[in-house]
């Protein structure tokens, strides 16, 4: 299955597009926004093609011919504004779900934040970070697409460790990025995590 990873220069994307180069059943396609993390990508053999998400959505289209399946992972990033955090993690996962019901692509993997479906966990300071989260999340439930949504607590760039725990309800806590990246490898490998939205944390 050929896999497009939607934002691939994040830190996220970038350790599952190293979990798919090295898997045998799967394939990645990196989009990125920058033809420097293009070429560096195509250095290391990996299919890569740009993609901004503030185009228009026949644009996005154009960029997912031949892909089976998108994993959702992009970002504005904490030093950007609420602007973007408009643009890209709503408009922009938006528009990505439209163009894939557009392209007859089906499964669709969300990367989302700890308890974006509950309003009543959301921190003040990202307050719209996570309504743009939230509201995201809830497009892709009413899509009709085959999705998943992983909620990961805080992210760590320390090795991960192999061990998590999925829930509905989990408490507040961390995860290394590694670790996540290996969570939607596992989604993309397992047919009953469609329909499926979780919060994920590291474990003992």
């Amino acid at each position: 299955m050929r896999v497009a990873v939607v934002g691939a220069n994040g830190k996220i994307g970038q350790r599952l597009v190293g979990l798919l180069k090295q898997d045998n059943e799967h394939e990645a396609v990196a989009l990125v926004r920058k033809q420097e993390q293009l070429e560096q990508w195509q250095r290391q053999g990996v299919e890569a093609r740009l993609l901004d998400l503030e185009g228009p959505v026949v644009d996005l289209k154009s960029r997912l011919t031949g892909v089976d399946a998108i994993v959702f992972a992009a970002g504005s990033g904490g030093s950007s504004g609420d602007d973007k955090t408009l643009l890209v993690d709503l408009d922009g996962a938006i528009k990505t779900m439209e163009a894939a019901q557009e392209s007859s692509i089906k499964r669709f993997i969300m990367v989302s934040a700890w308890q974006a479906n509950n309003r009543e966990n959301w921190a003040d300071e990202l307050k719209p970070y996570y309504a743009a989260k939230h509201y995201a999340d809830r497009e892709l439930m009413r899509s009709g697409l085959s999705w998943t949504i992983v909620r990961p607590g805080a992210l760590t760039d320390e090795a991960g460790t192999g061990r998590v725990d999925i829930g509905e309800h989990l408490p507040a806590g961390s995860i290394p990025r590694e670790d996540v990246a290996h969570v939607l490898l596992g989604c993309l490998k397992n047919n009953d995590m469609v329909g499926k939205a979780f919060d994920v944390m590291s474990a003992d």
